[in-house]
């Protein structure tokens, strides 16, 4: 279904937001925000932000981020084999475990700086805040495409308790809840949420005969608020998740014949030529153990190959937060504890047969300590100021391993239990000064000024190892009598593009002033209008994933031409280490209009220019190397409005137009056949394609939604509330090497909540119905590993990650 007659809808319902003689009576409820770490309404804030309320996530089963992007435009959180981006306006980060997010992510004030944390279950919340555009000052830490901002409930002063059931027949999801919260003393109040939540998921996985992804979601968080003098709020949380998957929402789609050989017999499809590998290891050579093996079809149906796939995550938070009132000002001291393990096994040449797999462990710690004052408001000048300190340490290993029972040993019988192992550690310390002061110059204009100093200094170190039956073999250079030390081995991870080098060591410190600069007008008493300037940082880095030493003299391996006899060295392999800063300047035109006490209209222009873009680029086999992309111009308007249409009846909409061109790219990663279709782009290496000129993955033209929400009463002690949400996005592409092949098309989704409940609001049972369209949306893809090598060249398949199909659920709710 087409996103356009979305648009007209939209229009119409702007346009009916003017007639507004028969609301007069009638009021919206004002939504408070904290986007600039006071307590506002979110009519009167100069930024372009969506909240979404903790009864909004509730009621429409919003457990994660990647559920969130369906309410925000110009918003998505993706996950990937290997890793989780979020994206704001069209930049995000990629995929590397050296990058921390272009998006600051904060709960209650602390930051989430790693993708893997955007993974982690979120309710029990009061609120979320996506705020768009370079938030350089009072977030600060990375924010260069924008912040998400997660404030959890807090302790209540009167005892309430909640509990919550649900369950999904599609998915077999089931989703349980338990709130309590309450005064323990006259000055000490506390609250306690525990959630667990499983599903079997809506992949078939023909190779186990299991439903994928299968998840498993425990969390359990504990909260104090004390008083005891009314000049002193403290507060402290702890919270403990365990989140893990089994198996995984991907499958290979597009198998194709490279376009200049279609036809001609030439070549061979990617799905054809893993059938005939594995025919003819189990008929011909009769391997024993034979190939256990469950063909794979290549088409967008929800049926998958793999071997095992998991995915563990634990993490644990503590946060202390202190507000002490000096006078008329405000101290606050917001200190942070944060630790992750995880670990995961990708079967990811995305198969059914015994390939390779990549296994992966990471740990991370992070302490963090912010000061800040705020003055009173309401004066000549209101300002806030602090400092903040952060230092975190990061122990990463990978690795790749080809089972004693690959497909691989037919290439060669040594390619049997031998794998290469990674290992890399960062750490890293920051601080930085902020301030922001507000001018009042009169009561309708007031001159917003506001500036951050960062200082970070980043010390990393990455080794890459070969093992075969368990032994390690150390790297030697080119000039030695075994190049790879592998002997016989050396094609084999010369032909995965991989090469051991012992350990490398770096170290960066860079600093960084980014300034603010907003003008903000009362246009009447219903309208609002302001105009920013910013710039954003993004520290550089380590580049973590890269499968090459960076030093050209120093390469072990090279990739393998196996059109040669024998075999040889096709290229050498030239990794990444180190990557630089990214930055940005940003200006923002917009608005915020009441059309009346009923009715409101949000606008957003924007135009951003991002220089050294910090990407990830596959190199077209299994390593993934940092590149600063050089430049990006990004344009766009953003709208949203709510109306209280009539008693009971609330319309709401937002919608978001977004051009995004890069300005300067000439070393992006070719697409499969890129030397045929669009030979002009090629770089002499030929490797690498000039993408100067082209849109990035996930930034549709157009994208929004569109909300309805009708209570009825059914006598005095009852009420039927209907909910309707329509979500729809232009066509997109979703594979970093920009190829055309991957396209996500336009569409349209509808969600619908109906509940019954008693006015009192202590009981309530609602039907659920997501994706009613049941749209087959693509949230990541790209080229199938080592695709290529089976077909020699002539041949692709594409994987692709779908996000979930129709579901229904029935759902029970009690307060108490």
């Amino acid at each position: 279904m087409s996103y356009r007659p979305m648009k007209t809808a939209l229009a119409l319902a702007v346009a009916s937001l003017a007639v507004t003689a028969q609301a007069q009576q009638l009021q919206l409820e004002e939504v408070i925000v904290t986007a600039q770490k006071r307590v506002e309404s979110l009519q009167d804030v100069p930024i372009s932000v969506s909240a979404v309320s903790g009864e909004k996530m509730q009621d429409a089963q919003i457990t994660n981020l990647e559920g969130l992007t369906t309410f925000v435009p110009n918003f998505s959180m993706n996950q990937s084999g290997i890793s989780n981006n979020i994206t704001i306006r069209g930049v995000s980060s990629g995929i590397n475990p050296g990058f921390e997010q272009s998006t600051g992510m904060y709960v209650d004030g602390i930051y989430y700086g790693r993708g893997q944390l955007s993974r982690l279950p979120l309710f029990d919340m009061e609120r979320i805040e996506v705020l768009r555009g370079p938030q350089p000052i009072l977030f600060g830490k990375n924010s260069i495409a924008g912040a998400v901002s997660m404030i959890t409930a807090k302790p209540s002063d009167e005892f309430e308790g909640q509990v919550t059931a649900l369950y999904e027949f599609e998915e077999k999801q089931q989703d349980y809840r338990v709130v309590l919260s309450g005064p323990l003393t006259d000055t000490l109040s506390g609250r306690v949420a525990i959630m667990y939540r499983d599903q079997d998921g809506s992949f078939t996985n023909v190779n186990t005969g299991d439903d994928e992804k299968q998840e498993e979601e425990t969390v359990f968080r504990g909260a104090l608020r004390w008083t005891p003098t009314d000049l002193l709020e403290i507060d402290l949380k702890y919270e403990h998740a365990e989140f893990d998957d089994v198996g995984r929402n991907v499958e290979l789609t597009q198998s194709i014949v490279r376009d200049d050989l279609v036809g001609t017999g030439a070549g061979i499809d990617y799905v054809t030529a893993l059938d005939n590998f594995v025919g003819l290891a189990n008929n011909v050579l009769m391997l024993d153990p034979p190939v256990d093996y469950a063909g794979e079809d290549g088409r967008l149906n929800r049926r998958r190959g793999g071997n095992g796939d998991f995915h563990n995550n634990t993490v644990d938070v503590g946060v202390l937060g202190i507000n002490y009132a000096l006078g008329d000002y405000t101290l606050t001291s917001t200190t942070g504890y944060l630790e992750y393990e995880f670990d995961q096994d990708c079967d990811c040449d995305f198969t059914g047969a015994s390939v390779f797999n990549a296994l992966q462990d990471e740990s991370f710690e992070q302490f963090s300590q912010e000061l800040r004052i705020t003055s009173p408001g309401g004066e000549t000048v209101d300002y806030i100021a602090g400092v903040f300190y952060q230092s975190s340490e990061l122990e990463f290993e990978d690795s790749i391993n080809v089972p004693t029972n690959s497909l691989l040993r037919l290439l060669n019988p040594n390619f049997s239990g031998i794998s290469t192992r990674r290992f890399a550690n960062q750490e890293s310390d920051m601080w930085a000064v902020f301030a922001q002061a507000t001018w009042n110059v009169s009561d309708q204009l007031r001159l917003v000024f506001g500036a951050r100093y960062t200082e970070e200094d980043k010390e990393a170190s990455k080794q890459q190892v070969h093992f075969a039956g368990g032994t390690a073999f150390p790297a030697t250079d080119p000039g030695g009598a075994l190049p790879n030390v592998f002997y016989g081995l050396n094609p084999l991870f010369g032909a995965f593009a991989i090469e051991p080098y012992d350990e490398i060591q770096g170290d960066r410190q860079e600093e960084a002033f980014t300034p603010l600069f907003t003008v903000q007008w009362d246009a009447t008493d219903w309208a609002m209008v302001y105009a920013t300037y910013t710039e954003g940082f993004k520290a550089g880095g380590f580049d973590i994933r890269s499968n090459g030493h960076p030093d050209p003299a120093l390469v072990n391996a090279c990739t393998l031409d196996t059109s040669a006899t024998p075999p040889s060295c096709a290229r050498d392999i030239v990794g990444v280490f180190e990557f630089d800063e990214e930055e940005a300047e940003s200006i923002e035109i917009g608005a915020k209009m009441g059309l009346s006490a009923a009715a409101e209209l949000n606008v957003a222009a924007f135009y951003t220019e991002y220089t050294n873009l910090q990407t990830s680029q596959f190199d077209g086999i299994l390593g993934f190397n940092v590149t600063n992309a050089g430049e990006a111009e990004i344009k766009g308007v953003e709208l949203d409005g709510r109306w209280l249409a009539a008693e009971g009846l609330t319309l709401s909409g937002s919608v978001a137009w977004l051009d995004f061109e890069y300005t300067d790219f000439p070393n992006n990663q070719c697409y499969f056949g890129q030397q045929v279709l669009d030979p002009g782009a090629v770089q002499p290496n030929g490797v690498t394609c000039d993408a100067t000129g082209k849109r990035k993955e996930y930034t549709p033209e157009y994208s929004g939604s569109l909300t309805a929400d009708y209570v009825f009463p059914l006598g005095d002690s009852l009420e039927l509330r209907t909910t309707v949400d329509l979500v729809f996005s232009d066509d997109y592409l979703f594979n970093p090497t920009l190829d055309p092949r991957s396209e996500q098309d336009a569409y349209t989704e509808w969600n619908l909540r109906v509940s019954l409940g008693n006015v009192a609001g202590d009981w309530e049972v609602a039907f659920l119905g997501k994706n009613l369209s049941d749209e087959d949306v693509v949230t990541y893809g790209g080229e199938a590993p080592l695709a290529g090598a089976l077909t020699g060249g002539t041949g692709m398949a594409y994987y692709s990650f779908l996000d979930r199909p129709r579901t229904l659920a029935l759902q029970a709710l009690y307060r108490f």
